[in-house]
C-alpha cells in the first residue's frame, strides 16, 4: 500500500464519531487508516468519491478473494470485525452470487411489500409509547432502551419468524458484532456463540416453517438448493443485523436532533417541513454507520496521486461523506431540515444498496411523528455532549438516551 503519510490510528471506541470524521476528511478524500489488531486499510471521506467507489468494479467484497491477509490466516476469528468478513452473506459476494443471494430476500423488502407492514410497525410503536406513558412522571427514562431499540428489533425478529425466547440471544450478537472495543477472546467466542444460535433458528424453522423470511430462506436451501448451510446463516446475520442497530441510530439521532434544535423541531411539529425532511436530513448529517467496512481493491486504483493497493480494505467514511462541504456547502455540519439538498450514501450506492431501506424508512416515519405526537414536552435529561457513545467506530449511535416524556421537573 502507498500513501502520501503514516496511517492514522482509528479510535476503536468511537469516542466522537463526527470529531474523527472531521479530522479524516482535513487529510483528504481518501486517508490510510489503522484498524485495531494493526490492519492497514483506507477511508474514503470524500462524497463525490465515495459515491464513484462504491460503483466501481475495482472495488469488491469478497474478502476470500481479495483481501490476501483473509486468506492467509493473518486475520483471525478473534478480530473485533470477524463478523463482518466471516460470514457467508450477499454482503460478501458480488456478480452472480451477489444477485443469486440478494434475490432471495430483496422481493420482501420491497416498497410495495413493506408498506404492507405498516399496521404491524404501527402496532408495535403503539404498544411501545404506552409502555412508556406508564414511566413515573419527572423521571428520566432511556429512550433508547425503551422505544428506539425495541421497534427494529421486535420489527425484524417478527418479519423473520425468531421467537420470542430466542430473541435476547440473537439480538445481543448482533450488538456484540458492531462492538469494536470487544477483548480478542470475547469477539471470537461471539463469532462462535452467535453462529449456533442462528442455526438453532434455522433447525426450528425446519421443524416447524411459518409465514416468514426464515423459513423461505430454509425453503430455498433444503428443497431448492438456492443457497449452502453457510450462506443461510450469514443472510440471517446480514439482514437481521441491519435490520435492528441501524434503525434504532436513526431514531436516536433525529430525537437528539430535534431536541438539540427547538427552531427545527418547531419546523416539523407546525408542519413546515416534513417527517421525511427529518429522516432524510439525519441519515445525511448523523449517519447510522459511521465507517462502513469492508470492500477491497481488486487492483491497485490510482487517485491523484495516492495508490490504493491491490488487496488492501477499504471504509467508506459515511459520516465524514454526509457532512462533506464539497458536497453540501459551508453549513455542511449544520442540521438543516430546511436544506434543499439531502441526497446521501448513508443506505450506499449501487449493487449493494440497503436491501432493507424501504423498511428503515418506514419505522421511522411513524415512530417520530408517533413520539412527538403523544409527548409533546419530551426533553432530553441531559446535555447533548453528556451523551455517551456506545463503542464502537462503526456506527454513530448512543449507549443510552435519557429523557423527560412530560418536561423537565419543577425546581
Amino acid at each position: 500500500m502507498e500513501s502520501n503519510g503514516c496511517p492514522y490510528v482509528i479510535d476503536r471506541t468511537g469516542s466522537d464519531i463526527q470529531a474523527e470524521a472531521a479530522r479524516l476528511r482535513e487529510l483528504g478524500p481518501a486517508v490510510p487508516v489503522e484498524l485495531p489488531g494493526g490492519v492497514p486499510a483506507w477511508s474514503i471521506t470524500s462524497y463525490a468519491l465515495a459515491r464513484r467507489l462504491f460503483a466501481d468494479p475495482r472495488v469488491v467484497k469478497d474478502p476470500r478473494r481479495y483481501w490476501p491477509a483473509f486468506v492467509d490466516g493473518e486475520i483471525g476469528d478473534d478480530w473485533p470485525l470477524i463478523s463482518w468478513v466471516k460470514m457467508d452473506s450477499m454482503t460478501l459476494v458480488d456478480g452472480d452470487d451477489h444477485r443469486r443471494l440478494r434475490g432471495l430476500v430483496a422481493p420482501d423488502f420491497g416498497p410495495r411489500r413493506i408498506e404492507t407492514q405498516r399496521p404491524l410497525v404501527e402496532r408495535i410503536v403503539a404498544d411501545l409509547l404506552d409502555r412508556l406513558a406508564e414511566h413515573p412522571a419527572g423521571h428520566p427514562v432511556d429512550l433508547r432502551a425503551n422505544y428506539a431499540a425495541p421497534l427494529p428489533a421486535q420489527m425484524i425478529c417478527e418479519l423473520f419468524g425468531v421467537p420470542e425466547e430466542a430473541r435476547l440471544e440473537v439480538l445481543h450478537g448482533l450488538e456484540l458484532a458492531v462492538d469494536t472495543t470487544l477483548p480478542p477472546e470475547q469477539a471470537a467466542a461471539n463469532l462462535a456463540h452467535w453462529q449456533v444460535a442462528l442455526r438453532e433458528l434455522t433447525a426450528a424453522k425446519r421443524a416447524a416453517p411459518g409465514d416468514d423470511m426464515t423459513s423461505r430462506l430454509v425453503q430455498a436451501h433444503d428443497r431448492q438448493g438456492l443457497l449452502s448451510e453457510s450462506e443461510l446463516v450469514g443472510s440471517l446475520f446480514n439482514v437481521l443485523g441491519a435490520g435492528s442497530e441501524t434503525v434504532m441510530n436513526l431514531l436516536t439521532k433525529a430525537v437528539v436532533a430535534l431536541l438539540s434544535h427547538p427552531d427545527q423541531r418547531e419546523l416539523v411539529t407546525t408542519g413546515k417541513v416534513s417527517w421525511s425532511d427529518v429522516i432524510e436530513e439525519t441519515l445525511r448529517a448523523e449517519a447510522p454507520i459511521a465507517q462502513l467496512p469492508l470492500r477491497f481493491a481488486a487492483e491497485d486504483i490510482e487517485l491523484d496521486g495516492i495508490t490504493i493497493g491491490k488487496g488492501t480494505p477499504i471504509l467508506m467514511c459515511l459520516a465524514a461523506a454526509g457532512r462533506d462541504p464539497e458536497r453540501y456547502g459551508t453549513d455542511a455540519e449544520t442540521f438543516d431540515l430546511t436544506r434543499s439538498d439531502k441526497e446521501h450514501l448513508s443506505f450506499g450506492y449501487g449493487a449493494h444498496f440497503c436491501v432493507g431501506a424501504a423498511l428503515a424508512r418506514l419505522e421511522a416515519s411513524v415512530a417520530l411523528p408517533a413520539l412527538f405526537d403523544r409527548f409533546p414536552d419530551l426533553t432530553l435529561a441531559v446535555r447533548p455532549g453528556e451523551l455517551e457513545p456506545p463503542g464502537t467506530f462503526i456506527m454513530n449511535g448512543l449507549r443510552s438516551l435519557p429523557v423527560y416524556l412530560t418536561g423537565p421537573p419543577a425546581g
